[in-house]
């Protein structure tokens, strides 16, 4: 006997449109999970409980920009209906003479906002 595998489908429109009213970006990739902005300054991915989602920002990120598009995101989020949570910094590589691209996550210990 075979298992079928449950589809699992996710609001890409609405996160395509909290990612443009938060921060002025397009979403230029998604791929299973996850979703990458323009430029690939973050990453959010769609968590496994409903309704929320995962924020992993480019380890080149300025620490000041980040803190601002996150709390945008998380503004925008919750005016949407969805939670947001940051979990990290992630560096993307690419092997010299491919195409192919390499996402190592970092997952932070705890999200210290910048004072303001």
């Amino acid at each position: 006997m075979t298992q079928k595998k449950e589809v699992q489908f996710y609001e890409l429109d609405k996160v395509r449109f909290i990612i443009k009213e938060a921060t002025d970006l397009d979403v230029a990739y998604a791929y299973e999970d996850l979703v990458f902005s323009e430029h690939a300054i973050f990453i959010i991915q769609f968590d496994k409980k409903p309704n929320s989602l995962i924020c992993w920002f480019n380890e080149e990120c300025v620490e000041t920009e980040r803190h601002a598009i996150f709390k945008s995101l998380t503004s925008h989020s919750t005016a949407n209906g969805m939670k947001i949570a940051y979990k990290g910094k992630f560096e993307l590589t690419q092997k010299e003479g491919e195409e192919q691209l390499s996402i190592k996550f970092k997952k932070a210990l705890k999200y210290q906002p910048v004072a303001e």
